[in-house]
């Protein structure tokens, strides 16, 4: 039975966290493709998403986010989109066994809709093709996610229709505008969730950006717009370099100590973005729990 998003609206269910900085700590080289891994280090992949579903994710996503063939492309794998994303739905599925669900992954092409870079048919075209090798790989919904062009939303959303009817999450970055509320190029969290309603996706989001803080504004203000499942995962607070190096101060119970305030501004599903660890999750688990 195809899995129904809007029966969460009520509910609370814990999502995963960081992909890309767990597989660098397994060895991946900084700059280089995690999608890749897919076919060259399965293994390692799998630890990743094995190690969310320890740490009590309802849902994890796939190691899909940059399978497009604009991502691809300079790693000289674009045209192995499809493939590498059906590959990395695939290992999610074994990891999650039968009680969690896998929600495949689509990120945005880096292309600027605004500016005319790509036709739009072959934007629609890239993203059919992973939504394509994502619903191959049995995945139970598509997350478009760290979006911040709503035009690129809407061609993304198209291009997943073109080849399948699974349960769909849209979700874009908010960290922009003076109270940090607006996505780079502008757009609101109303807008996105009007957007979100008029092309029938299940559940509507923010990803990234600045830290929870944040996203507690942002989840408040998707709640007013929508009456469809939040979907909330912020980074662990502001980057810094330190040593030359990349590193997100906000430990796991500082973290989850927001759960509360996500929970009462709507966020339905709620997890962890960049510098998020499993044992982010672990503490959001905990909260969550104690809440429910």
């Amino acid at each position: 039975m195809p899995l129904d998003l809007r029966k969460y609206s009520s509910t609370v269910r814990v999502i995963d966290g960081a992909w890309g900085t767990e597989l660098q700590a397994r060895g991946l080289p900084a700059g280089a493709s995690p999608e890749l891994w897919n076919a060259e280090k399965p293994e390692a992949v799998e630890a990743v998403a094995r190690s969310y579903v320890e740490a009590g994710s309802d849902i994890i996503l796939t190691n899909t986010f940059g399978g497009n063939k604009f991502v691809l492309g300079p790693h000289g794998a674009g045209d192995h989109a499809p493939v590498l994303c059906e590959a990395g739905a695939h290992i999610s599925r074994r990891a999650a066994g039968h009680a969690v669900k896998v929600f495949g992954s689509i990120g945005p092409t880096g292309k600027v809709v605004m500016m005319g870079e790509v036709p739009e048919d072959e934007l629609t075209e890239a993203f059919a093709a992973a939504a394509g090798g994502l619903k191959h790989g049995d995945v139970d919904a598509i997350v478009l996610e760290s979006f911040s062009e709503l035009d690129e939303v809407r061609i993304a959303i198209r291009g997943v229709r073109k080849v399948t009817d699974l349960p769909l999450v849209v979700s874009m970055t908010f960290a922009s505008g003076p109270d940090k509320t607006s996505t780079m190029m502008g757009n609101s969290p109303a807008e996105l969730a009007k957007l979100a309603e008029a092309e029938g996706a299940e559940a509507v989001g923010a990803n990234c950006g600045v830290g929870p803080e944040n996203y507690v504004k942002v989840a408040r203000l998707l709640r007013e717009a929508t009456d469809l499942p939040i979907w909330i995962k912020p980074n662990a607070g502001l980057p810094k370099i330190v040593g030359g190096k990349t590193v997100f101060p906000m430990g796991p119970e500082e973290f989850a100590s927001h759960v509360p305030a996500f929970i009462e501004a709507g966020a339905n599903f709620i997890g962890g973005c960049c510098g998020t660890t499993p044992e982010h999750i672990r503490a959001v688990r905990r909260s969550v729990d104690v809440r429910s």
